[in-house]
């Protein structure tokens, strides 16, 4: 795990960004604190920021480059199945100076060029530099697990693992709006866009070369979402197998390695087969002494002392929380208001005190339907007596209070969004489920001179001639998975030097999983039925059967009380907002009122993302 940057330039005014090179190469530096290096030449700059994982030694830094000295690669990320490719490449007469992935991935370039990016097994983000041919190949992995951003205008292209080194290079900064628009509606920006215009992130899937100046990009993977018909039982064996060969190829470290256990579902699994691998396994999890209905730390405790593993608790007050608020804050390139980013950012630094890299049960949501609205649609598409007498009620649902830190509220507010949903097509159900608020309400908030023609995603594409629960599950993996959930962790983790390891995430069990029947997901009872079932014996009894928690922390509470002077008198006070010129005061006034009243619904959560972005904002435009 690393982080990379690098420039291109097309003529001599771009050439004139290299100076930049040293200093956007520093500004990764939590990414890699164990190394840095850096290459330039005539028109290309690569730099490197190194957090040591396998082989340590210096010979395996970078920039790498090949005995002839005629390639260069800067790489972050891991490629799990480097043996076997070493293999191949020794049996063709190809000597290796180090142990590294890193040079194995160097010289299946060089054998093969982009063609042996489908044969990597892992999550990247790399450069490939010819400097005879003055060529550039850059890579991202296939579900968007390491970041890559771009910025491309007619002197340079600069690349970069964050934001934070393309503003190094000098560019300037300018707001778009139209990224405003998208993150208002979601908490977050979906998954190419940059809330600063000219930066946009590389796709998921997606590689890029510069060949005599020519700037192209392609797609070398797409999800393999053909059902194959196969009993309960082989799928199931046949699942047991990728999920525990996927564990087991990401254990491979020279470095201390654990794994998070929340006492979930996905982080159980993940640990229980960890534990059957690694004597001593050490696991963490977070937890909340303030707020019992979102700790779930006993069932943790649970499961380690199941599998036998070394647990480490750290339990947080809300004061806990809120001390590391602002440094959180701090480190964003860019806004981002998954609140439950806080939780991952402390559950990181302190994991990061005992191992330097931990496995996580991330993506089993998206791929075995995991999230409650899985479940909404399933019903909907399936609905019974049940069903339709709630959608029936739309008008009572309405009038109820609605708000998620309660159990009752949150009845109100899931009820409410389920008799909503059931009127509209299948398209604009998929935004109302994802979005925090819809295009309306963000076009209410932003200056009208500023949205002339707002341009709405929505990634949701019906497969099949009947809407299925998988073309949710597609959707999600395009938007919210590399959006929200992979850039959450990958934030969180790196602000701390800490390699997070995604196992459900190995494109096997990703294409294994869009292969089966949707029975074998989710029915009427439950969800990710074949991962319960494939690993119960692997977890306490009973650990499946209890309701599912996130990673919650105390919003609407800090939001009324810590946090309201600064929202109040300064991020959000109307004379600040007037000069600032982005939003409307007036809407910003109805929301705060909102916040306070009985019923606020989502109200705290999109003030959250106004704090995020004011914050984000004041450091990079208020000087």
């Amino acid at each position: 795990m690393c982080g990379v940057t690098g420039i291109f330039a097309f003529n001599q005014v771009g050439r004139f960004n290299m100076i930049n090179l040293s200093k956007a190469t520093s500004a990764l530096e939590n990414r890699g604190p164990d190394n840095h290096g850096l290459f330039n030449d005539e028109m290309v700059g690569l730099g490197h920021r190194r957090l040591s994982i396998i082989d340590t030694s210096i010979e395996a830094n970078q920039p790498m480059t090949d005995a002839t000295g005629r390639y260069k690669l800067v790489f972050n990320g891991e490629i799990y199945n480097y043996k076997i490719l070493k293999e191949e490449l020794v049996s063709k007469g190809i000597s290796f100076s180090n142990n590294s992935d890193s040079e194995v991935l160097l010289y299946l370039l060089i054998e093969h060029g982009s063609q042996c990016i489908s044969k990597l097994n892992g999550f990247f983000a790399f450069a490939f530099y010819d400097t005879q041919e003055k060529t550039l190949l850059v890579a991202r992995d296939r579900y968007g697990i390491k970041p890559l951003h771009i910025y491309q205008d007619e002197d340079k292209l600069l690349f970069a693992s964050e934001v934070k080194s393309l503003l190094a290079y000098g560019i300037e900064k300018k707001l778009n709006y139209n990224a405003l628009y998208n993150y208002l509606q979601l908490n977050y920006l979906p998954t190419e866009v940059s809330m600063l215009e000219g930066i946009r992130k590389l796709k998921p899937a997606h590689f890029l070369t510069i060949i005599n100046g020519i700037v192209a990009e392609k797609c070398y993977y797409k999800i393999n979402a053909i059902i194959k018909d196969q009993s309960s039982e082989k799928s199931k064996v046949g699942f047991k197998k990728l999920l525990e060969e996927s564990v087991t190829d990401r254990l491979v470290s020279d470095v201390p390695l654990g794994t998070f256990l929340s006492g979930g579902v996905d982080s159980s699994v993940i640990s229980a087969i960890a534990a059957k691998h690694v004597n001593n396994l050490q696991t963490f999890s977070i937890g909340y002494k303030d707020e019992a209905y979102f700790d779930e730390t006993k069932y943790a405790s649970q499961v380690a002392k199941h599998i036998g593993s070394k647990h480490t608790v750290f339990k947080l007050s809300n004061d806990d929380l809120f001390a590391h608020l602002f440094n959180m804050l701090d480190y964003l390139d860019e806004p981002f208001a998954d609140s439950s980013a806080l939780a991952v950012y402390i559950l990181s630094k302190e994991t990061k005190k005992h191992v330097t890299v931990a496995l996580s049960g991330d993506g089993a949501d998206e791929l075995f339907a995991g999230y409650n609205k899985h479940a909404a649609i399933y019903k909907m598409l399936n609905a019974g007596a049940k069903e339709k007498l709630v959608s029936s009620f739309s008008g009572l649902w309405g009038l109820l209070p609605k708000s998620r830190n309660n159990p009752i509220t949150n009845t109100f507010r899931q009820l409410d969004r389920f008799a909503k949903a059931a009127k509209m097509t299948a398209s604009e159900r998929y935004w109302a489920w994802v979005a925090i608020g819809d295009a309306r309400y963000a076009s209410s908030l932003i200056k009208p001179a500023h949205l002339e023609a707002p341009q709405k995603l929505n990634p949701f594409v019906q497969t099949g001639t009947k809407e299925s629960v998988n073309d949710t599950l597609l959707a999600d993996l395009n938007l919210v998975l590399p959006s929200d959930m992979l850039t959450k962790v990958d934030l969180m983790s790196m602000a701390n030097s800490l390699e997070v390891r995604v196992p459900f995430l190995d494109h096997r069990v990703v294409d294994f999983a869009f292969g089966l029947p949707i029975g074998n997901k989710i029915n009427s009872e439950d969800r990710k039925r074949i991962v319960k079932e494939t690993f119960k014996s692997y977890v306490p009894n009973g650990l499946f059967n209890r309701k599912k928690h996130g990673f919650e922390v105390p919003l609407l509470g800090w939001l009324k009380n810590e946090l309201n002077a600064l929202i109040q008198h300064d991020l959000l006070a109307p004379t600040f907002i007037e000069e600032q010129g982005v939003f409307n005061v007036s809407q910003i006034e109805v929301l705060k009122k909102q916040l306070h009243s009985r019923n606020p619904e989502d109200a705290h959560a999109k003030i959250w993302a106004l704090v995020v972005f004011q914050w984000w904002w004041k450091k990079y435009f208020n000087n």
